[in-house]
């Protein structure tokens, strides 16, 4: 007898992959399943963002689309999971009563039961990797224990919960038998790992042993909030062979008044000290922030400030987010008064700036070599990464690879011949 289709579509960040890839390893036995899949199948999930107002709509869109086809008889069933199902799940009922069933994101075992799935405890730890099978993220803690002003993830992944590193070990093992060589750990806040379960910080303790797993030969580091930074991870990422000199820091503004509106718990001074430190013990480091702009209050002076702060400081990598009011957070109680207009303009202005340091920096590596390893082929090119730069978001390395000679998901050496604004181009050294 066939299996019935499920295709599951996911949006917003990392979490949210992991999250999907967990359910699909545990309806992988029943169902024939597909991901962000445009073709028909009897049964549509969306695991939706619920983060800032583009997410929402994005979610909503997708939402309406799908019981659209479900009106057509394209499809049987459709349900909505995630961040905007667990924030706005009555409004939602209420909105779109198309929707065979809303769960939000710790109700896997609910989501199984309704699909008539039995949750399968010798699955935990395993996923079906939507990524491509050379990297994965990992995730390493649910939740967050800090209270910025402007973000709603507490609201709805609720208080920090570290996995223990046990757990994690097993895990990364499982993805390493699966062909994973690169993790990225992912978390709402990295460098509080451990604090609730150990009673301190053990963030490095956990990668050293993460490391140890045979088959990874790549670890990054993404989301570690600056206040409270553990020394002792600065030591890791310097010793480790196999951890990428890379780090994330959302630093959010310079501003000290913002950043107290913001409830940051660093300070402008603190921030200088952090980045100062990172880059005397790692000078060959790769360092990612995202900024807000628009954020309330915000004005030319204080945006000026910030302006100053990136160009000074020169961030290998950067995002800018335009300020989007969050309901149930304390920001949202602040006077939005910063036109529209006035934070794209400001974002604008940022990531002309951005460009400029990127396009700058990346002609500083003509000529030298560097290990890259290659996440896809297009347009006549094999397309990979160095250590110093995530997938999606940060630049990428183009050899030419008409005969798709370059193995993906293999490491090469790399000369670079040239270095525009956010890639580089190389050639194969044999």
């Amino acid at each position: 007898m066939k299996k019935k289709t499920v295709n599951i579509v996911t949006l917003g960040c990392s979490k949210n992959i992991v999250d999907s890839e967990v359910l699909m390893r545990q309806l992988g036995n029943d169902y024939s399943i597909s991901h962000n899949s445009n073709e028909d199948a009897d049964i549509q999930i969306v695991n939706t963002c619920g983060f800032i107002g583009d997410a929402k709509e994005e979610s909503i869109d997708t939402i309406l689309q799908l019981t659209d086809a479900k009106s057509k008889g394209l499809t049987s069933k459709v349900y909505v999971t995630g961040c905007l199902s667990q924030r706005y799940k009555d409004s939602l009922i209420k909105e779109i009563p198309d929707v065979d069933g809303f769960f939000g994101v710790n109700d896997l075992a609910d989501i199984l039961k309704t699909l008539d799935v039995d949750y399968k405890l010798d699955l935990v730890g395993e996923r079906n990797l939507t990524t491509p099978k050379h990297y994965a993220y990992l995730k390493i803690s649910e939740g967050c224990d800090r209270n910025c002003s402007f973000c709603a993830i507490p609201l709805i992944r609720g208080k920090h919960i570290s996995r223990p590193i046990g757990e994690l070990v097993k895990e990364t093992g499982f993805l390493a038998s699966r062909g994973v060589k690169e993790i990225m750990l992912i978390a709402q806040d990295l460098t509080y790992y451990g604090l609730d379960i150990y009673k301190k910080r053990r963030i490095a303790e956990l990668i050293n042993n993460l490391s140890k797993v045979d088959g990874i030969e790549w670890i990054r580091l993404h989301y570690a909030y600056p206040q409270g930074f553990p020394e002792d991870l600065i030591d890791e990422i310097k010793n480790n062979p196999k951890v990428c000199n890379y780090l994330d820091i959302p630093l959010q503004h310079i501003n000290n008044r913002i950043l107290k509106s913001m409830k940051r718990a660093h300070d402008k001074e603190a921030t200088l000290k952090l980045i100062e430190d990172f880059r005397n013990a790692l000078p060959d480091s790769s360092l990612r922030t995202t900024l807000i702009v628009g954020y309330p209050g915000e004005t030319e002076g204080e945006f000026d400030e910030l302006y100053d702060f990136v160009a000074k400081q020169r961030f290998d990598r950067l995002g800018v987010f335009r300020y989007s009011a969050e309901e149930d957070t304390s920001a949202f109680l602040l006077e939005d008064d910063v036109e529209e207009q006035t934070k794209q303009d400001r974002a604008d202005k940022l990531m002309m700036l951005q460009q400029q340091i990127s396009l700058e920096k990346n002609r500083t590596k003509e000529g030298t070599f560097l290990k890259v390893l290659f996440d896809r082929h297009e347009n006549g090119f094999c397309i990979g990464r160095t250590e110093f730069d995530s997938p999606e978001v940060d630049n990428e390395v183009l050899v030419q690879d008409e005969n798709h000679e370059i193995k993906i998901g293999e490491f090469y050496k790399v000369k670079i011949l040239k270095g525009d604004f956010f890639d580089l181009h190389g050639e194969l050294v044999k």
